[in-house]
């Protein structure tokens, strides 16, 4: 094997695929990337078995061939080069030659037999979509899935196509996020993503150049993503995921329409005394055209009014507060409601308008 490229094309490449590299796995082989060259490209791939990432680059290819690199080591060495054309080059008994302007590195390889195929998809419906909704209904949502490894099929989000509409879906036994887009699909399916491999993906995604949508394929076990030249292949998680829609509260007793930079600045404000135990406990008030957002703790007291519209009852409900600002962090629209039943039942965040997107919030109990 040996090929030429610029030096910034190969370290862009390597970039995007070591987002599937991890330091977990046993296996010695998958802390590597496959390179393969033929017919004027360079294939990069890497794989965990859970994601595997494969991009193509164009490059003067002068001897066909594949091997595999140390992630860490020929990814390190490539982004240290000067900005000029790098040559690599396979030599005996695996061993790489990797030469720019005044530098030459030789490094160890291995055969690229004992890479794992990470296999394509067979399609058994796709869906396209634009990379900017899908960057956004993956930032709505994914923070709120769980990151306790015992928890099973909740580590993931619940991707459910429908025949017009697109939802994600993700909670933790604390929250809950919903986020809604209309997207077209010929078939309706509801397939489970791990959030961590989600996140990668969206991360991936948003690095490609391509200005083109982007093409989600199914099939029975795996999701493949497209988007330009790179190719991301995942593997769904296998359960039931949890009825969500019987855990959305039918009515309320109390609804308030507020400001959301508002109710999010108050809150970090807030937090920055909620010390009491460990769940950064806030306590909100709800008055006739004020809420008030309280905390204390050993060092002090803080205390803030937003002007509210209300509709029935008031009330005095407690939060963490890190759960509160993760919504109004991920939201955009200016004004939202929060809709209450009492002290001790969830709060529903919602749209003024439309049904972009459903938060439900766990309240912490607090003592009068």
């Amino acid at each position: 094997m040996k090929f030429t490229c610029p030096q910034q094309t190969l370290a862009k490449a390597l970039n995007v695929v070591s987002k599937a590299i991890t330091n977990r796995t046993t296996i010695p082989i998958l802390k590597g990337i496959l390179l393969e060259a033929d017919h004027g490209q360079l294939t990069l791939t890497a794989s965990d078995l859970e994601l595997s990432i494969e991009t193509k680059i164009d490059v003067q290819v002068g001897e066909e061939g594949a091997l595999v690199v140390s992630a860490k080591l020929f990814s390190d060495i490539i982004r240290k080069l000067p900005a000029g054309m790098v040559e690599v080059e396979e030599k005996e008994n695996n061993m790489i030659v990797i030469r720019c302007m005044s530098s030459e590195f030789t490094i160890v390889g291995q055969s690229a037999d004992e890479f794992p195929n990470t296999g394509d998809v067979e399609e058994t419906n796709s869906i396209k979509m634009e990379k900017e909704m899908f960057k956004d209904m993956v930032r709505k949502t994914a923070f709120a899935a769980s990151l306790d490894e015992s928890k099973g099929i909740i580590l993931g989000v619940l991707i459910d196509i429908g025949s017009e509409m697109l939802q994600m879906v993700a909670l933790d036994g604390y929250r809950m996020a919903i986020t809604r887009e209309h997207v077209r699909s010929d078939e309706t399916r509801k397939i489970i993503i791990a959030a961590r491999i989600l996140n990668e993906v969206n991360k991936v995604v948003m690095d490609s150049d391509s200005e083109s949508d982007m093409n989600i394929v199914l099939d029975q076990k795996k999701a493949m993503f497209l988007t330009g030249d790179t190719k991301i292949v995942v593997r769904m998680l296998e359960g039931q995921f949890i009825d969500f829609k019987n855990v959305i509260p039918k009515s309320h007793n109390t609804r308030v329409r507020l400001s959301r930079s508002e109710l999010l600045e108050a809150i970090e404000r807030a937090s920055l005394l909620a010390r009491d135990g460990k769940n950064n406990l806030i306590r909100i008030s709800v008055g006739d055209t004020t809420m008030t957002v309280t905390s204390r703790s050993e060092e002090g007291n803080v205390k803030e009014e937003i002007n509210i519209a209300r509709e029935g009852d008031g009330l005095e409900i407690g939060f963490n507060s890190k759960y509160l600002l993760d919504v109004l962090k991920v939201v955009s629209d200016d004004e939202v409601y929060l809709e209450f039943n009492s002290s001790v039942s969830p709060c529903m965040i919602r749209p003024v308008e439309g049904d972009a997107f459903e938060y439900l919030v766990l309240p912490v109990r607090i003592s009068n």
